[in-house]
């Protein structure tokens, strides 16, 4: 039987040109060409290793999780209290937002942010992934609160709301022109905020 033909690209590199697109334009606005032109490959190629863009963004939505700056977010459950989980979580974010291999913000808020027909799949995948990231937030803040380390007052649901809605406007400020200093700064603020909440 005779082997198949090889492929002409390297797959690592198309996926992550295709992240840099996804995240320049979203879902919707990223066209065939676009994706195509950027990845260096015709689309016979395309279709043949991908199938489809839906299928190309659930690929290079898993290629982006699996970089280092979005698994230093998932590492920072790991930190022993929740004041170090919060405040490695949001640097983990600016690193994210500022990744110089791509344009400033987040795939998962960019990726979708319009709302078609079209994007109906893609917009509810990045819904249910940014849930679910708040929820795995929300789970370590209730055990710090089991273990003393959060006031009894504390409402882990509503401060992880708190801090996924600060990551999610770091996104928007690095989108926005915002540096690593402005975004320490916020950083700073935040970490204050919650010195006070005692």
């Amino acid at each position: 039987m005779a082997a198949g033909r090889p492929r002409e690209f390297d797959i690592k590199q198309a996926l992550e040109r295709a992240v840099e697109i996804f995240r320049q334009k979203g879902y919707e606005g990223a066209s065939l060409s676009d994706l195509t032109e950027a990845m260096k490959i015709n689309r016979s190629s395309f279709y043949a290793t991908f199938g489809s863009k839906e299928n190309l963004f659930h690929m290079a939505l898993d290629f982006y999780i699996s970089e280092e700056p979005i698994q230093a977010s998932v590492a920072a459950l790991n930190e022993p209290t929740a004041r170090l989980v919060i405040e490695k979580l949001l640097r983990a974010t600016a690193d994210s937002v500022l990744n110089p291999n791509y344009s400033p913000g987040c795939l998962t808020i960019k990726g979708a942010l319009t709302d078609s027909k079209e994007s109906d799949p893609i917009k509810q995948s990045l819904t249910d992934l940014r849930i679910q990231t708040e929820k795995a937030l929300s789970t370590r803040l209730e055990q710090a609160k089991k273990d003393g380390d959060l006031p009894k007052h504390a409402d882990p649901v509503a401060l992880a709301r708190y801090v996924a809605t600060l990551v999610y406007g770091m996104t928007v400020q690095a989108v926005n022109g915002a540096n690593r200093e402005d975004l320490e700064e916020m950083i700073t603020i935040a970490m204050f905020a919650l010195s006070a909440y005692k």
